[in-house]
């Protein structure tokens, strides 16, 4: 295929370079100098998506996708695909599902979990929104740069699907760390507890994929002075965007919103930009119940 690829960060990059080594003629923009390897750099958004069977964006936020959007919606050849990858508000990826449709394209979001190591190894989880059609055609690319993909139903499904997550993720590692705290307090050897939670009721990816404390279980950020695999700025930028989706329809979120405010504080206020999510445990244990 003819792939036009925006936004070659941390995450863009290796899934450009992932496609291009398995064949396909890969276009690539990013407004900062990247070294791109076996993908051709373009000069612009526009010029990247121009001719492109699929054009797949990776972007920071949904202003910024907008305004890509803007940019390359009118220079796509009807038929296209429009696959968004970048985890964005619901209400962006409809509206710009809504902008494709009107230019007679097709329009997917799709973000993605697994973080860097997922989209250099080509193990990504991909959550789908968007026409089944258009899903069955980009199949052939989510198995280059993932290991799975799901189609959760019409446009905006996919961010739902990953704010919903997220959500999780982020209510789980607090109270992991949280119950790591304490049992220090209570004298309980952070092993045994590892021990007993990773095989009992307890048990969450958070714990035994992920576990926050260092030494303890399979290797972590936690193990590298809490450098980010997710950092505690997408965790928090994700809770937000669950936050603002909450509010949008009425759901009574209390450990989400709880989780964005905690986020919020360690990012914003404290010494957690930069540093893992699971860097919680740290902020947590140094603390008192005061």
């Amino acid at each position: 295929m003819r792939i036009g690829f925006i936004g070659l960060g941390n995450m863009g990059l290796p899934m450009a370079r992932n496609l291009a080594k398995a064949g396909h003629e890969v276009t690539g923009y990013d407004r900062a100098e990247v070294d791109a390897g076996p993908v051709t750099l373009a000069r612009s958004a526009a010029e990247a998506a121009c001719g492109a069977q699929v054009v797949i964006t990776m972007l920071p936020n949904g202003d910024i996708l907008r305004g890509v959007a803007d940019e390359i919606v009118p220079v796509m050849e009807a038929g296209a695909i429009l696959l968004d990858c970048s985890t964005v508000d619901v209400a962006t990826a409809r509206d710009v599902a809504a902008q494709a449709k009107a230019a007679g394209l097709g329009m997917l979001d799709a973000p993605v979990s697994g973080g860097i190591g997922g989209a250099s190894g080509g193990t990504l989880t991909f959550m789908v929104g968007g026409p089944e059609a258009a899903f069955e055609a980009a199949r052939p690319l989510f198995d280059i740069m993932g290991a799975k993909a799901v189609h959760c139903g019409p446009s905006g499904n996919g961010q739902a699907a990953k704010i919903c997550n997220n959500m999780i993720l982020g209510v789980t590692m607090i109270a992991t760390c949280e119950a790591f705290a304490l049992a220090d307090k209570l004298g309980l050897d952070r092993q045994a507890m590892f021990d007993v939670v990773s095989t009992s009721s307890g048990q969450s990816w958070s714990m035994n994929t992920y576990c926050p404390a260092p030494g303890i279980g399979p290797q972590s950020p936690a193990d590298n002075d809490y450098a980010p695999g997710f950092a505690a700025d997408l965790m928090l930028k994700d809770l937000r965007l669950a936050q603002q989706a909450a509010e949008g329809v009425d759901a009574d979120t209390p450990l989400g919103l709880a989780a964005r405010d905690l986020y919020e504080s360690f990012v914003e206020r404290e010494d957690g930009r930069g540093r893992d999510f699971s860097a919680m445990l740290p902020r947590l244990a140094a603390r008192g119940r005061g």
